[in-house]
């Protein structure tokens, strides 16, 4: 599923499963989740909305996020790394990343670049690991 701001899989695991192991697959890579929002739960309470289980995980690397920061104070409104975990309609889980590559096209620093870069090779092994 190759987009122009994100990539990702299918996984063959259950939503619950997948969502336990990108956390442990993030932390292997030296990220935390910063933030957990659960879109399906809030669509429910806010619209009255049902849908297929959908969670955002906000993921940070501190040195490298602080290595961004340091280079372009301002990147901190494009921070953290959002990773989605979710079922679609058929009942299969998917797992997609924000691709840091394209969203620091937006910077246009050599310096950011090469921190996406890391961040991109990271978020990558996370994803083959699942």
């Amino acid at each position: 599923m190759p987009g122009k701001y994100a990539f990702g899989k299918t996984v063959d695991m259950t939503y619950e499963q997948a969502l336990e192991r990108v956390i442990g697959a993030l932390a292997n890579e030296g990220f935390g989740v910063l933030t957990e929002i659960d879109v399906a739960a809030t669509l429910k309470k806010k619209l009255g909305k049902d849908m297929p289980a959908y969670k955002i995980l906000g993921a940070c690397n501190p040195s490298l996020a602080h290595r961004a920061i340091e280079a372009e104070p301002q990147i901190g409104a494009l921070l953290p790394c959002n990773v989605v975990v979710r079922s679609d309609a058929a009942g299969k889980t998917l797992v997609e990343i924000m691709d840091p590559q394209a969203v620091m096209l937006l910077v246009g620093r050599p310096e950011i670049a090469d921190v996406a870069a890391e961040v991109r090779k990271r978020l990558e092994r996370v994803l083959a690991s699942l």
